[in-house]
C-alpha cells in the first residue's frame, strides 16, 4: 500500500464548539466521539480529528504553541466545495471570519478563506477553470 495521508488532527480550546463548527458548516458525521477526541470522517477517505488542547498536549513532551491575540494559525484546511455559496453562508452563520474574500486565484481555483473557533485557516475553494 502506498503512503497517504488519512487524518489530520486539530488540537482545539473547546471541543464542543469546533464540533459544531465542522459538523454546522461542512455536514459531516462524527465517527468516533470520545471525552477528549471528535473524528470526522470525510467523504473521500480522509478524516479530520478535534483533540482537546489540554489532552493533546500530554501526548507530546512539549506543549502546543497557544495562538497569538489578533493572529491566525500557521494551519490551514483546503476544502474543495461542491457548492460555494451555500458553504459560504454556512460559515457566516457560524460567525466565522473571513480573511479573505470569495475570489480567483492565481493557481486556479476561486477560493475564500475563513478562520474556524480556533485560529485555523479554513479555505473553500472550486476550481476555476476546467478540470482535466
Amino acid at each position: 500500500m502506498a503512503d497517504r495521508l488519512s487524518l489530520v488532527i486539530l488540537a482545539v480550546r473547546d471541543l464542543s464548539r469546533s464540533t459544531r463548527f465542522y459538523a454546522d458548516v461542512f455536514g459531516w458525521s462524527v465517527a468516533v466521539d470520545v471525552p477528549v477526541y471528535v473524528e470526522f470522517a470525510l467523504p473521500d477517505g480522509m478524516r479530520l480529528g478535534l483533540y482537546q488542547r489540554d489532552a493533546f498536549i500530554k501526548n507530546t513532551d512539549a506543549p502546543a504553541t497557544p495562538r497569538l491575540a489578533g493572529h491566525t494559525t500557521a494551519t490551514e484546511l483546503y476544502l474543495t466545495v461542491d457548492d460555494l455559496v451555500a458553504t459560504i453562508a454556512r460559515l457566516a452563520a457560524a460567525d466565522a471570519p473571513c480573511r479573505s474574500p470569495l475570489a480567483p486565484r492565481p493557481w486556479g481555483d476561486t477560493a475564500a478563506y475563513y478562520e474556524d473557533p480556533d485560529g485555523n485557516v479554513v479555505v473553500v475553494a472550486r476550481p476555476t477553470v476546467a478540470e482535466g
